[in-house]
């Protein structure tokens, strides 16, 4: 199933898509669709399940959830590349994908963290 939307993007983002589309051979409303569905579902199905329904085990894991160091370290360099103007638009594309890793991780984190202080199993965080 599927809903048709109306959607207002800026002149700069448009073009960024249209070239993308025209890069893949495919339409501009497939990479803008593409790209919501990315951004909005879960990174993973592991990610779907409410934190409030995991052991104490594995939300304690969570607490500690990073990136690998391997995707850290590749998040690290398309920022610099991305700031000296210099990404390339596959790289452009990565960067989207591990910032979108980064920030789902982040949120399961905090959400760990809080149902761990809640459950007493940790202390609050200290300002």
């Amino acid at each position: 199933m599927s809903t048709r939307v109306t959607v207002t993007l800026r002149d700069d983002v448009y073009d960024q898509a249209a070239q993308l589309a025209q890069l893949a051979n495919v339409k501009v409303t497939e990479v803008l669709s593409e790209a919501i569905e990315l951004s909005l579902l879960p990174i993973n199905s592991q990610q779907t399940n409410p934190v409030s329904e995991l052991s104490d085990e594995e939300v304690l894991k969570l607490t500690h959830l990073e990136m690998s160091p391997g995707e850290d370290r590749r998040l690290s360099r398309l920022l610099d590349r991305q700031q000296a103007g210099k990404l390339t638009v596959k790289e452009r594309a990565e960067l989207f994908t591990l910032m979108q890793t980064y920030r789902a991780g982040l949120l399961r984190k905090a959400q760990a963290l809080a149902e761990a202080v809640r459950r007493g199993l940790r202390e609050p965080l200290t300002p």
